[in-house]
């Protein structure tokens, strides 16, 4: 049977460029203990489960001509040490020079060759501590017939789930006759392959003129000496380069917050990042320059009941909020945020954070994964800023037994979108993850730290408000109790 690459799975192929890499990544931090988890091991790990996602065993093939859709086939020379990759700090690394690898690995585009993804063990991080960064094209995880790998990887227990062993072996790959005949085929049969064809081909030539413009663009900018315009303080034309940037916080902290304010706990995160950028935007030497909010697409999960209960592809829909960075009250922004989530929690198809959390595995990456397609096919209703946060459980996971301490979702940007933030909630921890193009945004780290100062302030002003409602007490009819 031929398994031909989707249309929507196209998209992703034909868009990405070098400035653009579509993958999705995540920086897992890990405490090896006494488990023994090395290198090795990690290889063993993801030989024993990755029969469980054929995909990452699959490599694009194209067909002659491009008269049709290129085919997932398997990949004849698959070799799992090409994809699962060993890396060092220098003893002891700090979580500066993590992030500074993080980032060189990030800004590479993945080998259009090969399967579509790659993992690396990074050794040598102070206390003993070792790391797992990993990058997986949008193309490959969809949510309805592949998951993120590393769903897969993590266990509830220390000692891992055992499994059959794989007996795996590569079908051949169809010859470039069969491709053709195959193709001309379905075009006679299927009218669907011919429009699938169709559209990735154009969506390759609009590409291709954009580069040349861009490129025309670049020579005349420098006969002239003009520059290109930008975007905005959060828009413009995307280097070959990124920057990540990760933050740690209390969840803890968000339900103080929630509880002196009511709201969500995601109300609270999405009202944190307005404040940090608020912060971030008047450091600038732009400053705020009358900018009253920033559009965001927020993608949220749904109800679909026409959908498998393993099926999590289509549960994600975009939802677009305007965070309010002019607004000076951290309480009013965060009252603002909660107000613009009410007509989605009044469809009664919003779902619960626990039962998010609940998911089998690890589902983050597989979310954060799915919430980059959905924010990149919303480009063309004009958002500046894509925020996805995503609630994982509340109890410690491993990897063959070495205890996970931290994720951090790496998000993809994509063009004229030099900032993205991913969030993952996991074990008592909140995981900001910050991907900005190197060049447009160099302080990307001080963006980190008014996060951080935007949680402080709310709960600030939590503490003070529960400080002052003794003096409010209520009887047990609900009135002010009168001073005496």
């Amino acid at each position: 049977m031929v398994d031909r690459v989707r249309a929507r799975d196209l998209s992703f192929l034909t868009a990405e460029t070098p400035e653009t890499p579509l993958h999705n990544a995540t920086i897992e931090i890990f405490d090896p203990g006494d488990s023994g988890f090395d290198y090795a091991r990690l290889v063993e790990l993801i030989r024993d489960r990755i029969a469980f996602v054929p995909r990452y065993r699959q490599r694009v093939q194209a067909v002659p001509g491009h008269l049709a859709a290129p085919l997932w086939v398997d990949d004849e020379n698959f070799d799992l040490g090409f994809h699962v990759r060993r890396s060092a700090l220098p003893r002891p690394g700090t979580s500066t020079q993590l992030l500074e690898l993080a980032s060189r690995i990030v800004s590479r585009p993945l080998d259009r060759s090969r399967p579509l993804w790659e993992v690396y063990f990074v050794e040598g991080l102070e206390g003993g501590r070792v790391a797992l960064l990993s990058k997986t094209h949008q193309a490959l995880v969809d949510g309805v017939h592949t998951v993120d790998l590393g769903q897969l990887l993590l266990d509830a227990q220390p000692t891992p789930r055992e499994f059959e062993p794989d007996d795996w072996e590569p079908r051949r790959a169809p010859t470039p006759g069969a491709l053709v005949a195959g193709a001309v085929r379905e075009a006679v049969t299927d009218t669907q392959t011919v429009v699938n064809t169709v559209r990735g081909t154009t969506r390759t030539v609009a590409r291709t003129v954009d580069a040349r413009t861009k490129r025309v663009r670049s020579v005349v900018g420098a006969v002239t000496g003009r520059r290109p315009r930008s975007r905005g303080v959060i828009g413009g034309e995307l280097s070959q380069q990124r920057r990540v940037v990760t933050v740690e916080t209390c969840l803890s902290d968000y339900r103080k917050v929630r509880q002196a304010h009511g709201g969500t706990v995601n109300d609270v995160i999405l009202a944190t990042v307005t404040g940090g950028l608020r912060s971030w935007l008047m450091t600038r030497a732009e400053s705020m320059g009358g900018i009253r909010q920033v559009r965001a697409v927020v993608p949220v999960s749904v109800i679909d009941e026409e959908l498998e209960a393993t099926s999590l592809g289509s549960q994600i829909a975009a939802h677009f909020v305007d965070l309010p960075v002019g607004e000076a009250s951290p309480v009013v922004r965060l009252h603002q945020v909660s107000y613009s989530f009410q007509a989605h929690k009044e469809t009664g198809r919003s779902v619960a954070a626990n039962r998010l959390a609940g998911v089998a595995g690890f589902a983050p990456t597989t979310f954060h994964a799915i919430g980059s397609r959905v924010a990149a096919d919303e480009m063309r209703r004009g958002y500046q800023l894509s925020v996805t946060n995503v609630p994982g459980p509340q109890t410690p996971l491993y990897a063959a037994g070495a205890e996970m301490l931290a994720s951090y979702p790496v998000a993809p940007l994509v063009q004229g979108h030099p900032l993205v933030l991913s969030v993952t909630s996991y074990n008592g921890g909140v995981f900001y993850g910050i991907t900005a193009d190197r060049d447009l945004v160099p302080d990307a780290d001080l963006l980190g730290i008014c996060i951080r100062e935007a949680l402080d302030e709310l709960l600030e002003v939590s503490s003070a408000g529960r400080e002052r409602a003794p003096r409010g007490r209520r009887t047990t009819s609900g009135k002010p109790k009168p001073k005496r």
